[in-house]
């Protein structure tokens, strides 16, 4: 497929470009392969650098900005304008931004977004950006081994012998969705992990996620054991729960289903694990909402943000509507529970749901967030999201498809890393010194992860990336995060390393609506810009008292960012 059969309109000039708190530009609309580039007439300077990846849904008009209808047209050799008829294009994008084209010539216009549809539209991965993306200061090679299952069992090995690394799954041979390299109990050999992986859906048997070093109790993850109708038994998964519990130790099961919901599953195959065969373990069900329910509550809430004739009745009467707070405290609330059973009840945890993709990962994280804080440094954030949702196999490609604005029905779309940076969002405004990273950090992985020149997001699962490449064609994201340039961006300046267990609050008033994220394109961002500046240049001062040795020098980055 050749990337200019879809380009109808390559080139449009006089088109005037409007954006959230910027003044309009005039200049020369073009559509590459993979970008919206709108160039000013000043120098002919970038005005515009849209990955085409990024949009959502556009949607066409034949008013302009003002509301009346237009009636110019653009001399194409003159450039003067003439009775005649324009277009405007309105591009809401996956980061919830909301820009204006207004584009001399309905034929013109109606080209551009016929061009736009189809080239955001590409169903093949290895026809987007990131693959013919090349930048000088950043190799292939860079970024993509700094998080891998080794390192993780490295450490793990300096505090614990009773787990081991298998490579049961080598060339996912068992599971389509797990890495080929797991961290399982010693006790189990892989043939008994064969025998555990038929018996659980998709073949996601329990594996490490987190090991608490205080006290030696672990957090697993899984998908729903297959017991069926008829109550079908799995003596190896029986005996492989049975170990990881310490002698007089009892477990958690928690299941992100409601009880009905795992009765049901019973019907089409599914279940649970009961407590006659799994002895010790006690099951808990907290109900998570996922899927098309996430969706419609993101697309209520971007609604509602950008409603700006609300009263205040009537806007915080529609956040309310969205339910986008109420997901963000159940979320946060299980994973609280989670982390209580670990740490207060000295107790091992395994966390399912059906597939153990989605909800299942939410838990782990920030389970793991709350108690770890290694996880709250900039580096331990990324090696959470490599090993609990890359390597982990959530789909990625499949539930950041679209965004809020998409007009096609939800298929597999779905909010599940964005309502999980949410959360990570709340507990750092709670404990505003506890974290490395700031919000800037946050909001950079929504975006990437919806539409990225970087491979990292790519795809559902590790067999994907492998089969297309994905390490050998594309940039990863963390080689740009860490370089030194962009990493210091995401620095918290009031960071102080916190070794202590956090426990986020969830009642009412303490949790927020995500300003930054989602009306950060209807508030103009220049006070709390300053606000920040201000806070960096106090916090660089205040070093500089306490260690007059740097006095005229800058100071490392290792000296700030806790490496």
């Amino acid at each position: 497929m050749e990337f200019a059969e879809l380009i109808k309109t390559s080139k449009v000039d006089h088109v005037v470009l409007s954006r959230p708190f910027l003044q309009p530009v005039k200049g020369t609309l073009c559509i590459t392969s993979h970008h919206l580039l709108l160039s000013s007439r000043a120098g002919e300077q970038e005005e515009l650098w849209l990955l085409i990846r990024n949009i959502d849904a556009i949607e066409k008009s034949v008013q302009n900005l003002s509301g009346y209808q237009s009636n110019e047209l653009v001399n194409r050799e003159s450039g003067d304008r003439f009775a005649g008829s324009s277009g405007i294009i309105t591009v809401k994008c996956k980061d919830l931004c909301v820009m204006y084209l207004e584009i001399p010539g309905m034929e013109e216009c109606l080209n551009i977004a016929r061009s736009i549809e189809a080239l955001s539209s590409l169903e093949s991965t290895s026809h987007m950006y990131p693959f013919f993306y090349r930048p000088k200061t950043l190799n292939l090679q860079e970024g993509w081994d700094v998080f891998t299952p080794e390192e993780q069992f490295t450490q793990l090995s300096l505090h614990t012998d009773n787990w081991r690394l298998s490579y049961v799954n080598k060339d996912y041979a068992v599971c389509t969705s797990y890495p080929d390299a797991l961290i399982v109990h010693t006790s189990v050999d892989d043939e008994a992990l064969k025998a555990v992986a038929r018996f659980r859906q998709s073949g996601r048997f329990p594996v490490l996620s987190y090991y608490h070093k205080t006290n030696g109790m672990v957090i697993m993850r899984s998908s729903q054991p297959l017991t069926g109708a008829n109550g079908k038994r799995c003596k190896e998964d029986e005996s492989f729960l049975a170990a990881v519990l310490q002698a007089d130790k009892e477990g958690y099961i928690i299941d992100t289903r409601s009880i009905q919901a795992a009765h049901q599953a019973k019907v089409k195959g599914g279940g649970f694990e009961s407590k006659a065969n799994y002895q010790n373990w006690k099951r808990l069900h907290r109900p998570i909402d996922r899927g098309r329910v996430l969706q419609e509550s993101l697309s209520k809430l971007v609604d509602a943000c950008n409603d700006q004739s609300n009263s205040i009745d009537r806007w915080l009467s529609k956040l309310e509507a969205s339910k986008w707070l109420s997901h963000v405290k159940t979320i946060l609330t299980t994973a609280c529970l989670a982390a209580q059973c670990v740490d207060r009840e000295e107790a091992s945890v395994l966390i399912h749901g059906s597939e153990g993709r989605d909800t299942t990962l939410q838990l782990t994280s920030l389970a793991q967030i709350i108690l770890d804080p290694d996880c709250r440094t900039i580096s331990g954030f990324q090696a959470l999201i490599e090993r609990e949702w890359l390597q982990a196999g959530h789909s990625f490609q499949l539930r950041c498809v679209s965004s809020a604005y998409s007009h096609a029905k939800p298929r597999q779309e779905a909010p599940v890393f964005l309502i999980f940076l949410d959360c990570c969002w709340q507990m750092s405004c709670q404990f505003p010194c506890s974290f490395q990273f700031n919000e800037p950090f946050l909001i950079a992985l929504f975006e990437h992860a919806y539409a990225s020149c970087f491979g990292t997001f790519l795809c559902n699962n590790e067999k994907e990336r492998f089969i297309l490449n994905v390490k050998d064609q594309t940039i990863s994201i963390w080689a740009w995060m860490n370089s030194l340039s962009e990493r210091k961006r995401y620095v918290n300046p009031l960071y102080e390393r916190n070794n202590l267990t956090i426990w986020p609050s969830v009642a009412p008033q303490t949790l927020q609506l995500w300003q930054g994220l989602f009306l950060r394109w209807n508030q103009s961002p220049e006070r709390q810009h300053e606000a920040w500046e201000q806070i960096n240049h106090i916090m660089e001062q205040s070093r500089r008292k306490s260690n007059p040795t740097n006095t005229g020098r800058c100071v490392p980055m290792e000296d700030y960012c806790g490496n």
